[in-house]
């Protein structure tokens, strides 16, 4: 499963669009311990689904999921190096910082004023010196082990470390570092905060997300406005725009009505669905489908993941006795109406082990028990 976890300060939103996105109630925040993560399950959204349930009308519907940690921090801090020890935090896959850009008097700031690409900085600096007290603890115990045994195994990870404490010492996050192969998986083994991949949330004020367009024009406007555009230009960072306000209302209505409120304001979606949608995008995931009248379900895979290791995502032996993949694109299945339709037109392929899913394949793998 997809984990990202909620960093931010108080007053930011943070907790509310959690609460919002997992339908996390605060009575259950209540029972967890100081210090302790509270993790709650999301539903990433997405249409191709309804569509294919729609379909095989199945007994069972189940989308993608990601989940998500929020932790509580003394207030008026971010509680940065705190995260460093929380297992939550550590097992992250992408942080999500959500950033405080509306305008309430009764809501005072941490800081005492509004500044967005200040806030952002200044996470950027707590992770970033969270990580050096890593790097250097690392090295320190690195150098006694070599003076009792040298390895070329330790002298390669004392190498990869030592590059992590200097860009650390440069002010540079770990995720802007260009590393390949064993040295990027060791680096994710230290579970360094700031090599995560970083979604900013942009809070807004309602006005100002009734201003402009949905996507990338709205984001990119709400940046602007921010002083965040040099920021977002940093490798794995992305962002999006929402208004905690309003997804507040939006939850009290039902469907139909949550609806027309969205279509009154010129969106397409909840700013909950983007920012659910725009974590698993940050971390290179796609989804392919298995369908039929038992259940329709969407699966969560990296981007160029082969067929045989997609399979292991069903069952470890499938993939352990992968025959082959029959694949279908989500768009001729829609367009033919059905399977047999599909291959009738020679629109059903024989895949082998290494073929790469695409982001919508509708996969049946044939393997031996």
């Amino acid at each position: 499963m997809l984990r990202a976890a909620l960093i931010g300060l108080g007053s930011s939103g943070k907790t509310t669009l959690f609460q919002l996105m997992t339908s996390a109630k605060e009575s259950a925040r209540a029972a967890h311990g100081k210090g302790e993560a509270f993790i709650g399950i999301s539903k990433v959204p997405d249409p191709r689904l309804d569509r294919l349930t729609a379909m095989y009308n199945p007994r069972k519907r189940v989308p993608a999921t990601v989940e998500f940690s929020d932790l509580a921090v003394p207030a008026g801090t971010s509680g940065a190096q705190a995260l460093v020890d929380v297992v939550a935090y550590k097992n992250a896959d992408a942080l999500v910082h959500v950033l405080r850009a509306f305008q309430d008097p009764a809501v005072p700031h941490p800081s005492g004023s509004i500044d967005p690409a200040r806030d952002a900085q200044s996470m950027e600096d707590e992770l970033i010196l969270a990580d050096l007290g890593v790097a250097e603890r690392r090295l320190e115990r690195l150098e006694k082990d070599l003076k009792k045994s040298r390895s070329a195994e330790l002298e390669r990870e004392r190498d990869v470390v030592t590059v992590c404490r200097a860009a650390l010492e440069e002010g540079r996050p770990l995720r802007a570092l260009d590393l390949k192969g064993d040295d990027l998986k060791q680096l994710r083994g230290f579970q360094f905060l700031s090599a995560k991949p970083l979604l900013i949330v942009i809070n807004l004020d309602e006005a100002q997300l009734a201003d402009g367009a949905e996507g990338a024009t709205e984001i990119d406007r709400a940046a602007g406005a921010a002083g965040l555009t040099p920021f977002l230009s940093r490798a794995a960072t992305a962002a999006v725009a929402v208004c905690a306000k309003i997804e507040l209302e939006i939850a009290q209505l039902d469907a139909a009505d949550a609806a027309a409120f969205l279509s009154d304001l010129g969106l397409k979606e909840s700013g909950l669905d983007r920012v659910i949608r725009a974590s698993y995008e940050l971390l290179g995931y796609i989804s392919f489908f298995t369908v039929g009248d038992d259940e329709c379900r969407a699966w969560s895979i990296p981007r160029h993941t082969p067929a045989q290791l997609a399979a292991g995502e069903i069952h470890s032996d499938i993939a352990r006795g992968f025959i082959r993949a029959e694949v279908v694109g989500y768009d001729s299945l829609i367009a033919r109406g059905s399977m047999a339709a599909c291959r009738d037109r020679g629109e059903v392929r024989l895949e082998g082990k290494d073929y790469i899913v695409q982001d919508g394949d509708i996969i049946n793998f044939r393997f031996a028990t």
